[in-house]
């Protein structure tokens, strides 16, 4: 095991951990901050990439370029629509449902893919879907305009869109971390530019600046640093563990520090939506060495 490699997977994780808590921060809107990350991504990333010479062996095809662009849309909308869940409900209750993408990837893999959905994977979806209304509430289902108010459509949207970025993803093989991402956040600077409202900007305190440019430059730019100089020293199964340091992280700051107290229902909610994923990720592994 390299534990070099594991140490900064994990500060991987527990940094971005705590992205909801500067998020709400900010003081500006989710289309503006993830312009901001996506400035800070492609200039610090980009960097790396150039400096490092590793631009030099990038093996370069049309298919792949593509869906890379493809994936950047994804990603984008993935960041927007999960900072607009932050803004409506708790994180929490936001990055427990945002989580729930590896579930999207299974049903979009037995949808497009022919993958065969098998008894485990079945009885996670469920679990996880029984999680879900647990943790927003069953009153939240009674009326359109209420589900539509308590955030639950923009997590939903989040981590259906971070699904189809895993799913785009998956035949990219060539091209590598530093030029994935850069061409992503290049997307999203190109996408976003048009919508942008510079004036949100005008106003805001020392705290709100500090909040913005550290979701920009520690947790995208660092943070990507570190998880992408880890990924290829550890092996899946402890990536997939060590994932989950994120949603921890998130939802103990949620408690400590923005006052966040779950009922029991909810609670019950993010467990069950945590132990659908990970019997998803662990049942196979079992599978496969017996």
């Amino acid at each position: 095991m390299n534990i070099a490699a594991m140490l900064k997977m994990t500060l991987a994780m527990a940094i971005f951990g705590s992205i909801g808590f500067f998020t709400v921060n900010t003081g500006i809107p989710a289309e503006e901050l993830v312009f901001i990350r996506c400035i800070c991504a492609t200039l610090i990333l980009g960097g790396l990439w150039f400096f490092s010479g590793s631009y030099k062996e990038e093996k370069w095809s049309r298919k792949e370029v593509v869906q890379t662009i493809i994936c950047g849309v994804f990603l984008v909308l993935n960041w927007v629509f999960l900072f607009k869940a932050f803004d409506e409900m708790s994180i929490s209750v936001a990055i427990s449902i945002y989580n729930l993408a590896p579930i999207f990837v299974l049903i979009l893999g037995s949808l497009f893919l022919k993958e065969k959905m098998t008894v485990t994977s079945i009885l996670a979806v469920i679990i996880c879907f029984l999680g879900s209304v647990l943790i927003i509430g069953m009153e939240q289902f009674t009326s359109l305009s209420a589900l539509f108010n308590s955030g639950f459509v923009w997590a939903m949207l989040s981590a259906i869109c971070y699904a189809m970025t895993m799913f785009v993803g998956k035949g990219i093989t060539q091209l590598s971390a530093y030029a994935l991402t850069f061409i992503q956040t290049t997307v999203g600077i190109v996408m976003l530019l048009p919508f942008m409202s510079f004036g949100v900007f005008h106003g805001l305190t020392g705290w709100n600046w500090f909040y913005i440019l550290g979701t920009g430059l520690i947790h995208t730019g660092f943070v990507y640093y570190l998880f992408f100089d880890s990924l290829r020293s550890l092996p899946t199964i402890i990536v997939s563990a060590l994932v989950f340091m994120d949603p921890v992280v998130a939802i103990l700051l949620d408690i400590l520090i923005l006052d966040f107290r779950p009922t029991m229902l909810q609670s019950l909610g993010i467990v069950l939506i945590f132990g659908g994923i990970i019997y998803t990720l662990v049942k196979p592994s079992k599978t496969a060495t017996d």
